[in-house]
Order: C-alpha cells, then structure tokens, then sequence
C-alpha cells in the first residue's frame, strides 16, 4: 500500500521578478516521512519550498492533504504547516524578546485574539525549547544570540506550532556539528510520531539520511526517490557535474568529493 501524499505539487511555476524559476513541476510527498530537497546553487529549492508553504504567488496548484492549500484559511493552514525560513535568523525585529517570547509566537495560531497562553501553550513551548537545548536561556533577549544560538530558537518556534507537517529551509545554516546531529534526531522522532518533514539542505551527507530526495536543476524536479537508491546517487552525481561520488560507510550513504 503506497503512502498518501502530504503535499502535491501539481503543474506549479514560479516567478522572481520577471524569471521564471520553476517551471510545471508535478511532486506527490509521502505523509509521515522526511523528504529532503538538494540540488546545485539557482536551482530553485527554496522557492519550491516557499510556493509548498503558501508563501509565493505560482502557477499550478498545491494540495495539502488532498485540499487546494488556497483554499484553507490562514490561522487552519498555520496550525497545520510549520515554517521555518532561510536567514531570518539575521533579522533584527524581534531582537528584543526573549527567547521564551519567541519561542511562545509559534503558539499564536492556536490562541484566541489577546488571549493569555494557555497550560498547553506554554508545556509546547518548553517542550520546543528544550529539544533545541534552549530552555536555560529562556530569558535572555533573542539580539543577545549567536547566529547558532538564534537559529536553535527559530528552530523552537517553528517545532511550538507542533504541526503535522513542518517545512525547513536550510535548518542547519548557522548550527555547528553537534547541534546539526541534534537537528538530525529532532527530525527522526518528528517522524516517528507520523508528522512529515521537508527539508532545502546543502549539507548532502544531512540530506542522504533523509527517507526521500528531490534532485532539482535549473527549476525542474529531475529525480525524486529514496535516499539509498542507485538512482538517486546517479541524479545527484549528474547535477553536481560529476564531482560527487557516494560511498556505503557504518550502515549510511555518505557524499565525498569524486
């Protein structure tokens, strides 16, 4: 039996500017897995990853669980799709609130206007905090955080929602080796609770450990299959010019230069 998609993608293009970045990708997405999207810089990862989120203007049409994704209203498609996006760990708005208070924003779909936090609020922000090993700072102000540090908060925020599908581009920029690992098994147990992952990564190694890929180049899907698979390492040699080889090492895939 397959499993039924997350999201669809169904003839979708995009435009920045005047460019046309994607151009008609269809892309079904397994419920209860984790889905990384890799791909050579200018391929179009993080605008796919926008347009699946509801967050770019495109062509086609994309289906959150069978539903147009248009159609859902914004607080119903913010509790069920979590977002977390490429550099806004730069940004300096909200530099002073706490990290709790940050943390707590990801909450806000699931409040009443002005209402306090609720009792579930606060244990899913806490539990949030501490699964990014940022609970004991709680209460220092976001601005007061390194690039690692605020994008663990981040991180935070977008896990508080607790939605049942969560959409990550590039979640370990920032993060250094140890935090990355974290960031590995906080994605694992997500799944395991049957939530679904999609994930625009550089690091192909954090990438291979994923249950499925989507290969892009210049705005197209050229590959989407299992992260083990011959074909799968044949696509990514393809749209990194052959300067990739990928080697079985201690039960995993691991990408090395060819």
């Amino acid at each position: 039996m397959s499993t039924p998609a997350a999201l669809e993608a169904r003839g979708v293009s995009a435009r920045l500017g005047l460019a046309e970045v994607l151009h008609g990708i269809d892309l079904s997405l397994a419920s209860g897995r984790w889905t990384s999207i890799v791909g050579p810089n200018g391929a179009g990862k993080s605008t796919l990853l926008k347009v699946l989120a509801g967050l770019l203007a495109h062509g086609g049409e994309v289906r959150l669980h069978g539903q147009a994704l248009s159609t859902l209203p914004g607080r119903a498609r913010a509790r069920r799709l979590s977002w977390l996006g490429q550099g806004v760990a730069g940004e300096g708005s909200a530099d002073d609130l706490t990290v709790y208070d940050v943390a707590m924003l990801g909450r806000l779909p699931h409040q009443r206007w002005l209402a306090a936090p609720s009792a579930a609020d606060r244990a899913a922000v806490e539990r949030a905090l501490r699964s990014t090993q940022a609970w004991d700072w709680r209460e220092r102000p976001l601005g007061q955080l390194s690039g690692g540090e605020r994008q663990r908060v981040l991180l935070a925020r977008a896990l508080a929602v607790e939605a049942e599908l969560l959409l990550m581009d590039e979640p370990l920029a920032n993060l250094d080796p140890p935090h990355q690992a974290d960031w590995m098994r906080t994605v694992q147990a997500l799944v395991a609770e049957g939530k679904t992952v999609v994930s625009v990564l550089h690091e192909l190694n954090a990438a291979l450990a994923a249950d499925a890929m989507v290969v892009m180049a210049a705005g197209r899907v050229t590959h989407h299959g299992g992260c083990g698979d011959a074909a799968t390492h044949r696509a990514l040699e393809a749209v990194f010019d052959h300067r990739v080889a990928f080697h079985h090492v201690a039960g995993q895939w691991l990408a090395l230069p060819h």
